[in-house]
Protein backbone atom coordinates (compact mmCIF):
# COMPACT_ATOMS: atom_id res chain seq x y z
CA UNK A 1 0.00 0.00 0.00
CA UNK A 2 1.31 3.69 -0.74
CA UNK A 3 2.58 5.51 1.83
CA UNK A 4 0.11 8.23 3.16
CA UNK A 5 0.94 11.69 1.19
CA UNK A 6 1.41 9.63 -2.13
CA UNK A 7 0.06 9.66 -5.43
CA UNK A 8 -0.10 6.34 -7.45
CA UNK A 9 -1.49 4.74 -10.35
CA UNK A 10 -3.95 1.92 -9.81
CA UNK A 11 -5.48 -0.92 -11.86
CA UNK A 12 -9.07 -2.69 -10.43
CA UNK A 13 -10.13 -5.52 -11.81
CA UNK A 14 -13.72 -7.86 -11.51
CA UNK A 15 -12.30 -9.48 -7.98
CA UNK A 16 -13.72 -7.72 -5.03
CA UNK A 17 -12.03 -6.04 -2.12
CA UNK A 18 -12.71 -4.36 0.67
CA UNK A 19 -10.51 -2.37 3.15
CA UNK A 20 -10.58 0.51 4.80
CA UNK A 21 -7.37 3.33 5.89
CA UNK A 22 -6.41 5.43 8.67
CA UNK A 23 -5.89 8.51 6.06
CA UNK A 24 -7.78 10.07 3.15
CA UNK A 25 -7.85 8.45 0.15
CA UNK A 26 -8.63 10.78 -3.23
CA UNK A 27 -9.88 8.09 -6.42
CA UNK A 28 -10.01 9.97 -9.41
CA UNK A 29 -11.16 8.17 -12.29
CA UNK A 30 -9.11 7.61 -15.74
CA UNK A 31 -10.49 4.72 -17.19
CA UNK A 32 -13.14 2.36 -16.65
CA UNK A 33 -15.83 2.42 -14.20
CA UNK A 34 -15.14 1.28 -10.39
CA UNK A 35 -18.41 0.55 -7.75
CA UNK A 36 -17.71 1.11 -4.59
CA UNK A 37 -19.71 1.17 -1.04
CA UNK A 38 -18.56 3.72 1.19
CA UNK A 39 -19.71 3.14 4.35
CA UNK A 40 -23.38 1.88 3.17
CA UNK A 41 -22.92 4.38 0.60
CA UNK A 42 -22.91 3.50 -3.63
CA UNK A 43 -20.35 5.91 -5.25
CA UNK A 44 -19.43 5.11 -8.91
CA UNK A 45 -15.91 6.23 -10.34
CA UNK A 46 -16.02 6.74 -13.53
CA UNK A 47 -13.53 8.90 -16.23
CA UNK A 48 -13.69 12.81 -15.05
CA UNK A 49 -14.90 11.54 -11.68
CA UNK A 50 -13.93 11.18 -8.26
CA UNK A 51 -14.45 10.26 -4.67
CA UNK A 52 -13.48 11.23 -1.22
CA UNK A 53 -13.14 8.47 0.90
CA UNK A 54 -13.14 9.81 4.81
CA UNK A 55 -10.62 7.81 7.17
CA UNK A 56 -11.31 4.80 9.05
CA UNK A 57 -14.55 4.42 5.94
CA UNK A 58 -14.32 1.05 5.12
CA UNK A 59 -15.19 0.36 1.30
CA UNK A 60 -15.58 -2.22 -0.88
CA UNK A 61 -15.00 -2.27 -4.20
CA UNK A 62 -14.53 -3.65 -7.72
CA UNK A 63 -14.51 -3.22 -11.41
CA UNK A 64 -16.55 -5.65 -13.83
CA UNK A 65 -14.57 -4.49 -16.98
CA UNK A 66 -11.67 -3.12 -15.40
CA UNK A 67 -10.70 0.59 -14.44
CA UNK A 68 -7.71 2.28 -13.80
CA UNK A 69 -7.29 5.52 -11.22
CA UNK A 70 -5.03 7.88 -10.07
CA UNK A 71 -4.78 7.49 -5.91
CA UNK A 72 -4.02 9.74 -3.56
CA UNK A 73 -3.39 9.02 -0.12
CA UNK A 74 -3.62 11.49 2.14
CA UNK A 75 -3.39 12.51 6.03
CA UNK A 76 -3.66 16.37 5.03
CA UNK A 77 -6.75 17.71 7.54
CA UNK A 78 -8.19 19.67 4.75
CA UNK A 79 -9.66 16.67 2.88
CA UNK A 80 -12.31 16.59 5.57
CA UNK A 81 -14.14 19.23 3.55
CA UNK A 82 -14.84 17.18 0.30
CA UNK A 83 -15.03 13.74 2.42
CA UNK A 84 -17.82 11.63 0.43
CA UNK A 85 -17.71 14.05 -2.35
CA UNK A 86 -18.58 11.94 -5.26
CA UNK A 87 -18.55 14.04 -9.10
CA UNK A 88 -19.46 13.14 -11.99
CA UNK A 89 -16.90 15.47 -13.26
CA UNK A 90 -14.14 17.21 -11.42
CA UNK A 91 -13.41 20.91 -11.14
CA UNK A 92 -12.41 22.79 -14.06
CA UNK A 93 -9.21 22.88 -12.99
CA UNK A 94 -8.20 19.37 -11.26
CA UNK A 95 -9.65 17.29 -14.78
CA UNK A 96 -6.26 18.13 -16.63
CA UNK A 97 -4.21 18.33 -13.30
CA UNK A 98 -5.40 14.66 -13.06
CA UNK A 99 -4.67 13.57 -16.42
CA UNK A 100 -1.15 15.52 -16.19
CA UNK A 101 -0.43 13.73 -13.15
CA UNK A 102 -1.17 10.28 -14.84
CA UNK A 103 1.23 10.50 -17.31
CA UNK A 104 3.97 12.19 -15.26
CA UNK A 105 4.12 8.96 -12.98
CA UNK A 106 4.17 6.73 -15.81
CA UNK A 107 7.13 8.81 -16.62
CA UNK A 108 8.85 8.92 -13.40
CA UNK A 109 8.76 12.58 -12.95
CA UNK A 110 9.76 13.45 -9.64
CA UNK A 111 8.07 16.78 -8.78
CA UNK A 112 4.52 15.24 -9.78
CA UNK A 113 5.36 12.88 -6.71
CA UNK A 114 6.67 15.58 -4.25
CA UNK A 115 4.28 18.60 -5.73
CA UNK A 116 1.12 16.79 -6.48
CA UNK A 117 -0.49 16.14 -3.76
CA UNK A 118 -0.98 19.47 -2.59
CA UNK A 119 -1.74 20.68 -6.42
CA UNK A 120 -4.59 18.42 -6.53
CA UNK A 121 -5.65 19.83 -3.21
CA UNK A 122 -5.76 23.00 -4.28
CA UNK A 123 -7.30 22.72 -7.48
CA UNK A 124 -10.66 20.49 -6.18
CA UNK A 125 -11.22 22.86 -3.19
CA UNK A 126 -10.60 26.17 -5.38
CA UNK A 127 -13.13 24.53 -7.47
CA UNK A 128 -15.27 23.44 -5.30
CA UNK A 129 -18.15 25.99 -6.09
CA UNK A 130 -17.87 24.51 -9.50
CA UNK A 131 -20.64 22.45 -9.67
CA UNK A 132 -23.08 25.20 -8.39
CA UNK A 133 -25.06 26.10 -11.87
CA UNK A 134 -24.36 29.64 -13.26
CA UNK A 135 -28.09 31.83 -13.13
CA UNK A 136 -30.33 30.77 -15.73
CA UNK A 137 -28.82 27.25 -16.21
CA UNK A 138 -30.32 25.28 -13.32
CA UNK A 139 -32.80 23.62 -16.20
CA UNK A 140 -30.62 22.97 -18.89
CA UNK A 141 -30.02 19.29 -19.55
CA UNK A 142 -27.13 17.97 -17.67
CA UNK A 143 -24.01 16.20 -19.59
CA UNK A 144 -22.80 13.46 -17.90
CA UNK A 145 -19.53 13.48 -19.14
CA UNK A 146 -18.17 10.27 -17.27
CA UNK A 147 -21.31 8.24 -19.16
CA UNK A 148 -20.01 10.00 -22.57
CA UNK A 149 -16.51 9.47 -21.78
CA UNK A 150 -17.13 5.65 -21.48
CA UNK A 151 -20.14 5.79 -24.70
CA UNK A 152 -16.71 7.69 -27.13
CA UNK A 153 -14.21 5.00 -25.72
CA UNK A 154 -16.14 2.33 -27.13
CA UNK A 155 -16.37 3.89 -30.70
CA UNK A 156 -12.86 4.38 -31.49
CA UNK A 157 -13.73 1.64 -34.77
CA UNK A 158 -15.55 4.63 -36.31
CA UNK A 159 -14.92 8.24 -36.99
CA UNK A 160 -16.72 10.24 -34.55
CA UNK A 161 -18.28 13.91 -35.42
CA UNK A 162 -19.75 16.49 -33.35
CA UNK A 163 -23.54 15.80 -34.02
CA UNK A 164 -22.47 12.34 -33.06
CA UNK A 165 -21.50 13.40 -29.63
CA UNK A 166 -24.53 15.59 -29.35
CA UNK A 167 -26.99 13.29 -30.27
CA UNK A 168 -25.86 10.70 -27.32
CA UNK A 169 -26.56 13.42 -25.09
CA UNK A 170 -29.99 14.67 -26.81
CA UNK A 171 -28.28 18.28 -27.61
CA UNK A 172 -27.96 20.09 -31.15
CA UNK A 173 -24.05 20.03 -32.37
CA UNK A 174 -24.23 24.14 -31.38
CA UNK A 175 -25.33 23.52 -27.98
CA UNK A 176 -23.24 20.64 -27.13
CA UNK A 177 -20.27 22.54 -28.32
CA UNK A 178 -21.19 25.43 -26.49
CA UNK A 179 -21.21 23.15 -23.30
CA UNK A 180 -18.21 21.55 -24.25
CA UNK A 181 -16.12 25.16 -23.97
CA UNK A 182 -18.28 25.61 -20.81
CA UNK A 183 -17.33 22.41 -18.49
CA UNK A 184 -14.37 21.94 -20.51
CA UNK A 185 -12.52 25.12 -21.69
CA UNK A 186 -11.94 23.52 -25.43
CA UNK A 187 -14.38 23.10 -28.73
CA UNK A 188 -15.98 19.36 -28.64
CA UNK A 189 -13.33 18.58 -31.46
CA UNK A 190 -10.32 19.01 -29.45
CA UNK A 191 -12.14 17.47 -26.84
CA UNK A 192 -12.60 14.30 -28.98
CA UNK A 193 -8.91 14.25 -29.36
CA UNK A 194 -7.89 14.72 -26.01
CA UNK A 195 -9.92 11.62 -24.87
CA UNK A 196 -8.34 9.47 -27.30
CA UNK A 197 -4.99 10.59 -26.51
CA UNK A 198 -5.76 9.95 -22.82
CA UNK A 199 -6.73 6.51 -23.82
CA UNK A 200 -3.93 6.04 -25.78
CA UNK A 201 -1.29 6.82 -23.09
CA UNK A 202 -3.02 4.77 -21.16
CA UNK A 203 -3.11 1.29 -23.49
CA UNK A 204 0.55 2.46 -23.90
CA UNK A 205 1.59 2.28 -20.09
CA UNK A 206 0.49 -1.28 -20.09
CA UNK A 207 2.81 -1.76 -22.50
CA UNK A 208 0.96 -2.65 -25.44
CA UNK A 209 2.34 -2.19 -29.01
CA UNK A 210 1.98 0.79 -30.58
CA UNK A 211 0.37 -0.66 -33.74
CA UNK A 212 -1.98 -2.24 -31.16
CA UNK A 213 -2.55 0.96 -29.38
CA UNK A 214 -3.47 2.75 -32.70
CA UNK A 215 -6.01 0.10 -33.88
CA UNK A 216 -8.33 0.21 -30.54
CA UNK A 217 -7.91 4.04 -30.28
CA UNK A 218 -8.60 4.95 -34.18
CA UNK A 219 -5.46 6.48 -35.28
CA UNK A 220 -4.57 6.35 -39.05
CA UNK A 221 -1.52 4.24 -38.31
CA UNK A 222 1.09 4.28 -35.57
CA UNK A 223 3.12 6.56 -36.79
CA UNK A 224 -0.20 9.26 -36.83
CA UNK A 225 -0.45 7.96 -33.05
CA UNK A 226 3.59 8.35 -32.24
CA UNK A 227 3.51 12.25 -34.08
CA UNK A 228 0.67 12.84 -31.66
CA UNK A 229 2.35 11.00 -28.63
CA UNK A 230 5.14 13.47 -29.47
CA UNK A 231 3.48 16.40 -30.21
CA UNK A 232 1.93 16.20 -26.58
CA UNK A 233 5.47 15.89 -24.86
CA UNK A 234 6.37 18.84 -26.65
CA UNK A 235 3.69 21.25 -25.44
CA UNK A 236 3.99 19.49 -22.30
CA UNK A 237 7.91 20.78 -22.10
CA UNK A 238 6.85 24.26 -23.01
CA UNK A 239 4.71 24.66 -20.21
CA UNK A 240 6.58 23.51 -17.92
Amino acid sequence: MAPAGALSLRHYGASPGSHSHDHFQILLGLSGTLDLEVAGRGVRVAPGGGCVIAPGDRHDFESHRGSVCLVLDSEHPEWARCAHYSATSLPADALPLVHYLARALQQGRPLAQAQGPALLLEAWLGGAGAHTPPPGTAHRRAIHWPALQQWVAEQWHRQLTVADLAAQVHLSPSQFAARCQEDHGMGAMAWLRSQRLVQARLLRGTGMAVAEVARRTGYRSPSALTAALRREARQAGSDA
